[in-house]
């Protein structure tokens, strides 16, 4: 289990460190889309990656290694179903994601400008 954990940390900090040691954040609309762009360009694809190694491996264990017997296909069984659970999570999840980057608008934010309005306005006859 350690071994795993220990794997898995390098990995994210390896795919994380260069996203954190060359973000210059300035303000907080920065920070938003900082954390939306790493979710939408790092994690999701390596959830992906893995989502579909798992559900090869499940048919490669169905189809292959448990041609004869029945436990390892069952195995390979849920092994596929797993990966497909994980498919349709990680879309969901990467489609409300989406949603909210386009609904909040991070990064490309504007505040309201000050001043009167010019068009439109008729003051006095």
């Amino acid at each position: 289990m350690k071994k795993a954990l220990a794997l898995t940390s390098g990995i994210l900090v390896a795919f994380a460190a260069p996203l954190v040691s060359f973000a210059a954040i300035t303000n907080i609309s920065d920070v938003g889309s900082f954390i939306i762009n790493t979710i939408n360009n790092v994690f999701v694809p390596v959830l992906f990656a893995v989502a579909f190694i798992v559900f090869v491996w499940g048919a490669f264990q169905t189809f292959i290694v448990g041609a004869n017997s029945e436990e390892v296909k069952e195995k390979g069984k849920n092994l596929m179903l797993w990966g497909l659970i994980g498919f349709f999570v990680m879309v969901s999840v990467w489609g409300l994601v989406n949603i909210l980057t386009g609904t909040v608008s991070f990064g490309n934010a504007s505040g309201p400008t000050g001043g009167t309005p010019t068009t439109g306005v008729r003051i006095g006859g």
